[in-house]
């Protein structure tokens, strides 16, 4: 084994030769620190053999093109009756009117895009809004079979899912940081 802690230009010929010979076909980086490893070493070995390979260009082609797409974007089916799926948010933070109330729950139909528009206190628990939810959308509309929300703490609580679920009620919650999924609401914002 030879130890190697200086001749940059000496490492990158055995990184070229390890990754772009024609008899290595360029590994992955794993790859390639098993295979010298054997025969090399040099402090930070492994980090240069990984920045080595996110450099090539021709692995990322190759890799973007072999990976399965990770969150691809799918367009929500257009419902086929009102108030069949529904899309909700929460505007926060305004000024308390006299009732105490600080917040609106915007519930959008996805596809009449008629709204209600509930006056909240952004202190209510999940079980007042769900009381809130049954009492003004529920009674009014029946109930839904989908709902596109983004990722607030009360749409990911458990009773919110276990209540969805004895409705049968499917929750799609939006990408985080991606608010265009959840796009009707936050333009009725």
């Amino acid at each position: 084994m030879a130890i190697m802690n200086f001749w940059d230009g000496l490492r990158m010929t055995i990184l070229d030769e390890a990754h772009k010979s024609h008899y290595s076909i360029h590994p992955g980086a794993d790859k390639m620190y098993q295979d010298l490893r054997v025969l090399y070493w040099w402090p930070g070995m492994k980090k240069d053999i990984a920045e080595y390979v996110a450099k090539c260009l021709n692995c990322a082609k190759v890799k973007a093109e072999h990976q399965r797409p990770s969150g691809l974007l799918v367009q929500p089916e257009i419902p086929m009756w009102k108030w069949e799926n529904i899309s909700m948010d929460f505007i926060t933070k305004l000024p308390r009117i006299a009732s105490g109330k600080d917040s609106i729950w915007v519930i959008i139909d996805r596809l009449t895009k008629s709204a209600h528009f509930l006056p909240i206190r952004e202190t209510y628990p999940v079980r007042k809004l769900a009381r809130i939810y049954v009492d003004e959308i529920v009674s009014r509309h029946g109930i839904p079979l989908s709902i596109i929300s983004d990722r607030d703490a009360c749409f990911m609580a458990r009773f919110w899912e276990s209540l969805h679920e004895a409705f049968g009620t499917r929750l799609d919650l939006s990408t985080a940081y991606h608010p265009q999924t959840d796009g009707q609401t936050e333009r009725m914002i």
